[in-house]
């Protein structure tokens, strides 16, 4: 089976910074476009930031201007580098990726994120 491994989520005031981490297992990681999705109970999960395989990126417009999505295929591994965090920013975070339109690994545990005003 093919996964993923989130982390480096927290708590941090407004204001801070967190980095994740998300490690993939498999050989697809770098056709893969990657995402970061988050969560809150009884929330439908949305896209927070996605890189394509050649390094393109997108972003949900609230955290545009904050957030960082990167990846190192060498490592499978994606990043998602959280500035100027808001309390709004508070969710449990999890990575996925999608290859010819298909989510490629099982969803992970995910990384809790908390923002304290």
């Amino acid at each position: 089976q093919v996964q993923v491994v989130e982390s480096g989520g927290g708590l941090v005031q407004a204001g801070g910074s967190l980095r994740l981490s998300c490690a993939a297992s498999g050989t697809i990681f770098r056709f893969t476009t990657m995402g970061w999705y988050r969560q809150a109970p009884e929330n439908k999960r949305e896209l927070v930031a996605r890189i394509t395989s050649d390094g393109s990126t997108n972003y949900l417009d609230s955290v545009k201007g904050r957030f960082t999505i990167s990846r190192d295929n060498a490592k499978s591994t994606v990043y998602l580098q959280m500035n100027s965090l808001k309390p709004e920013d508070t969710d449990v975070y999890y990575c996925n990726g999608e290859f010819r339109q298909q989510l490629v690994y099982n969803w992970g545990q995910g990384t809790q994120v908390t923002v304290s005003s």
